[in-house]
Formats: structure tokens, C-alpha cells, sequence
């Protein structure tokens, strides 16, 4: 299927990388290329776009956009490994870094990747499916009830992740559980009927819960952004696009974290703690996608940006 992609928040995202031609940015999730090709354009004709992204269809897609005489250099991986990926790419430091997390349309489109809770497929939920490494399967047919009570809870933050655990364990107990549609029904079976009628679709935050599990998104996402701040130059510009509080929480506990001041006593002639500020915050509050741009992109409708500048 085409992979489409429609970038979330384009014009902040501009803004707040600060781009000028000749720029160094490397696009951490580069997707169907909606953000990489407005990036590629700005730092046109002497910049650097670096793409990563751990899906081929996405690789191969974003390698027809930015085709066009554009220096571009695209690079499989993941952003937990983007020492290596950037030594790789043969540069010595970035102007700027963009994360934008989640699922992408085409992956959640794709019935055969198993991220939706919409259509039928086999339980996998893999960013990359040719890398091993355990699949949704796995971890529902194999995880203790505590594990998985444990991951539905903090990673779906879902109230009745006990009922649901439970419900898996007894299901797996009579065969394999192997198929979204196959959990959706246990997870159905676990929610109250007077907690379904309201809010999201009850599978929702299981599935969300699950595919943080399997790709390890949380622990990646802070080994990533720690990576990027160490390869931003001076006055370079970091900007991340989350999409659920898990995700906006590990950013702003990153940021907080490396603007750190120093923490000695003041009467002390000399700094002993070693805290030295590294960022400076851009965005107080994060930004939000407007009405009308979740009107266009109802997928728009989670999505906060925040932005850092090297100090």
C-alpha cells in the first residue's frame, strides 16, 4: 500500500528547528518524509538531510520524496543506536534533531503489522519486523499475569489492567492467543460493559501498552534524546513531536534534566556538584495542533511539541 504520511504541526516544526541552508538536521523518524522533504527544501542547496527510520516501506517511500537533487542521506536503525548510525553517516555534529513518535498512518494501515485493534492480523506490533526480537504474541502468551497486569497499567495507563491480565492468562490457558481480533474480544470480555460505552475503544490502551513492550520505546526514546544533545552543535535546536503522556513525560524529564543548574551552596567559592545547564527550553507549555489542523489530520488531535536549544 502507498505509504502516506502527513507530517503533524509542519509550520512549528520549522520554526522551532531554525533551519538556514546549509544546515546539518537529521530527521530521527523519518516516515513517509512529510516533515523530511519541508526540512530538505529550508536547508536547500548546501544542507544536510539525515533520515533514520527502522521500517523499509518507510525508507523506500521517503527515498522517492527526497529523490530530487536534494543531499539526503537515509539510514535503517533505530534512534537508540544514532551514535553509531551518525558516525556512519559521516558526519561530525547536527544543527538539528526531529523525533516525531508514534505509529505512523501506513504502519497503523497496514493490517499485516498487527498495531491496530481495528483489523485482523497476527499479533507481531514490531517497528521492524526483520530485526527478531519478541512480538505481541510473545508477550501475551508468555508474560506472567503480574508482567502483564504491570505493562497495561503503566504503559496503557488503563484502570482495569488487572481484569485484563487475568482474562489473557485464563484465555491463553485454553489456546494461543495469536490474532488482534482474538484480543480485542478478551479485552472486551475484561471491560466492564458500563466502561465501554463511553471514551475510546476498550482495546486501545492494551494495544498502545503492548507496542511500547515489544519496541521498548520508553528506555530508546531517553537513550535517543541524551544521543542528539550530545551531537547538537551550539545553538542547535531539538524538537520533539510526542502523541501520550508516557512519551511527553520521558521528554520533559529529559529537558529538565540537562538545564539543571548548579545545586551548590552559595557560600562555596567554587562549584563542586558539576551541574552545568546543557539546554535551554523554547516552548513553556508544549504546543498543540490547532482545530483546524486535527479537522485535517484527526491523527493530529494527541500531538505536543516541545523544543530545546543547545547551550
Amino acid at each position: 500500500m502507498e505509504y502516506r504520511h502527513i507530517p503533524v504541526l509542519p509550520a512549528e516544526v520549522t520554526k522551532q528547528l531554525s533551519m538556514h541552508p546549509g544546515s546539518i538536521i537529521v530527521d530521527c523518524t523519518l516516515g513517509g518524509a512529510g516533515h523530511a522533504k519541508r526540512i530538505a527544501d529550508s536547508i536547500a542547496p548546501t544542507g544536510t538531510l539525515v533520515g533514520i527510520d527502522q521500517d523499509d516501506a518507510a525508507l523506500n517511500a521517503a527515498a522517492d520524496v527526497l529523490r530530487l537533487g536534494r543531499q539526503a542521506i537515509l539510514l535503517k536503525g533505530n534512534f537508540a543506536d544514532l551514535d553509531r548510525l551518525l558516525s556512519q553517516a559521516g558526519i561530525a555534529y547536527a544543527d538539528g534533531f526531529l523525533f516525531d513518535l508514534g505509529v505512523s498512518s501506513a504502519q497503523l494501515d497496514s493490517p499485516e503489522r498487527g498495531f491496530s485493534y481495528r483489523q485482523e492480523a497476527a499479533l507481531d506490533m514490531r517497528m521492524d519486523p526483520s530485526s527478531g526480537g519478541i512480538t505481541a504474541a510473545d508477550v501475551v502468551n508468555t508474560y506472567s499475569e503480574a508482567e502483564l497486569t504491570r505493562i497495561v497499567r503503566e504503559y496503557g495507563e488503563e484502570r482495569w489492567a488487572s481484569r485484563i491480565a487475568a482474562f489473557i492468562v485464563a484465555a491463553r490457558g485454553r489456546r494461543s492467543i495469536t490474532t488482534t481480533t482474538e484480543l480485542v474480544e478478551i479485552v472486551k470480555d475484561a471491560v466492564p460493559a458500563s466502561a465501554r460505552r463511553s471514551g475510546p475503544h476498550p482495546a486501545r490502551r492494551t494495544f498502545q501498552a503492548l507496542r511500547i513492550e515489544v519496541n521498548k520505546e520508553l528506555a530508546v526514546l531517553e537513550k535517543g534524546l541524551h544521543s542528539a544533545v550530545r551531537w547538537l552543535s551550539t545553538g542547535g535546536r531539538i524538537v520533539v513531536i510526542s502523541y501520550h503522556s508516557l512519551e511527553d513525560r520521558v521528554v520533559k524529564s529529559v529537558f529538565s534534566e540537562l538545564v539543571s543548574k548548579c545545586e551548590c551552596p552559595p557560600d562555596l567559592p567554587t562549584c563542586v556538584c558539576g551541574k552545568v545547564p546543557v539546554l535551554q527550553v523554547l516552548t513553556k507549555r508544549p504546543v498543540v495542533p490547532t482545530e483546524a489542523e486535527v479537522k485535517r489530520n484527526p491523527r493530529a488531535r494527541s500531538a505536543r511539541l516541545r523544543a530545546a536549544e543547545k547551550l
